[in-house]
Formats: C-alpha cells, structure tokens, sequence
C-alpha cells in the first residue's frame, strides 16, 4: 500500500470511530475492551495520534514513552478533543517530508513516514470497530487488502518482537489463510523511501502466513504456504484481521488441524 492510502485510510477510520463513541455515548461499555468505556477508548486513541504525531513532527529518535496527553477532558469536550488531535495527526503526515528520519519500533518496518501512516491507520482501524460494538449495530467494512496488510503488520513486525508471549513446548506450526484476497501464495514487500506517490509498503494480494512456533524464541511468519501446517486458520480477511487481534471469535473462522494451537494462539497472542 501507498503511503497516501493509509493516510486516507486513517481518516476514514478516525470520522467512523468518532462518530459511533459519540453516539454509544462516553460512559458505554465496549464489548471488544473488557472494563474499558467509549470514553476510555476514545482517550486511549487520541493519546496515541498525539503521540504518533509528536514523533514524525520533530523527528524524535527512540525509544518516546508513551505519555499520556495533557489535559483530557471528559463529557461533550471529549469528542471535539478527538477529531482535533486525529486532524492534527493527519495533517503532520500529509506535511512529512517522505525521507524523514524518526523512531520506529517494528522489526523489518518500512522507512518512518510509511510506518507512523500505517501504523496509525491500523491502530484506528482497530478501535473503531471497538467504538462501533459499543455503539452497537453492523460493523463498517474493511477493504480487504488493508485488512490483509494489518495480519502482516501484526504478525511480521508485532509479533517478531521477544516480547511476545506465544511459545509453544516443541517446534509448531499455524497457517492464516485469507480466502478473498487472490489465489496466489508466492508473496513480496518491498521496502523503500518510495518514489513520488509514496508506494512504501507492498503486501501482495493472495498472501498465506505461515507462523512457526517454538519454545525459546518469538513466532517467525512467512510469507508462504510451503510446507504442512499444524493448525490453518481460514476466512475473509477482516475476519482473520479481527480475529488474530482478539476482536472476534476463534469460531468467526475456519479452523482446520490442531485446535488446541489455536487456542493458544488465542490466549497468548495479546498485545500489550
């Protein structure tokens, strides 16, 4: 994906998000946060676009502590407080020089701007659908190439870090499979500072991960589907985006093999 399409993305998904908190009303519970209000996930969101912005604005080298933004407010401020802060994000990416230098924290992440763009584009894309259970009602769509480049993002660059916690006693494997995005298994992402339309990040269609697990190191995902697999996980791609960051059901997809893998994957695989 282009880097203008995650920006245009990411205002889509920060307009959706504000209106269903907004109309579920700050004090709803969010069925997808346990414990958490529409006005604890409307803060939790606008802190991160703060904070994301900050970062590419002047250019911060890393690791930046994700402090909490001064001065949330509560009751009907809260919302214009969001679209301001979601605003002030888009219009920092918009103005980013595209060879901008700042901090990233994803392994095998594209060049910053490309990163921060996509990045926060999956982070509201995410909590949207969260403000939008809260609310109540139908779920809005996600294009499928953009969900497919969120299980990428997630399983590539989240989950390649120690800190995950998915280990498994001997060596395993899980397949996730998206059945709507191509017929293809042979997959490439290109990384790059990007020529003046701003493609840094290509995930192709038909892309099948298979995630190798073990004991003492994190998942290693491939771009393939070579080789048998100990688990496969199947369905359209926003259900599997969904899914794999705990927002539905294991039973929202196909699940072929060794259950049980799944459901490690399940209870393990949180992001903190």
């Amino acid at each position: 994906m282009e880097t203008t399409e995650y920006i245009d993305t990411l205002r889509r998904e920060g307009e959706l998000l504000a209106d269903a908190a907004e109309r579920a009303g700050e004090h709803a519970p969010v069925p997808t946060c346990p414990g958490w209000t529409t006005g604890d996930l409307v803060r939790h969101t606008s802190t991160f676009h703060r904070w994301a912005a900050r970062i590419v604005a002047e250019s911060l080298p890393g690791p930046v502590p994700e402090d909490p933004a001064p001065g949330v407010p509560t009751g009907t401020d809260l919302w214009p407080w969001f679209r301001d802060g979601h605003a002030a994000l888009l219009r920092t990416l918009e103005a980013a020089d595209p060879a901008a230098h700042c901090w990233t924290f994803l392994p095998g992440a594209p060049p910053p701007l490309a990163f921060w763009a996509r990045r926060q584009a999956h982070e509201t894309a995410v909590h949207r659908v969260d403000a939008e259970s809260a609310r109540g009602g139908e779920l809005t769509p996600l294009d499928a190439a953009f969900a497919a480049d969120g299980i990428d993002e997630l399983l590539t660059g989240f989950h390649a870090r120690t800190r995950s916690r998915v280990r498994t006693e001997r060596p395993r494997t899980l397949r996730v499979r998206p059945t709507d995005t191509g017929t293809g298994t042979e997959t490439g992402t290109e990384t790059g500072t990007g020529t003046d339309t701003g493609t840094d990040t290509d995930t192709a269609t038909g892309t099948v991960w298979t995630v190798r697990l073990s004991a003492d190191a994190p998942p290693r995902a491939e771009r393939s589907a070579d080789g048998p697999a100990d688990c496969e996980l199947s369905g359209p791609a926003q259900t599997l985006y969904l899914l794999l960051w705990n927002r539905l059901p294991l039973d929202a997809a196909a699940v072929t093999g060794d259950r049980a893998l799944a459901d490690l994957w399940r209870r393990t695989s949180g992001i903190g």
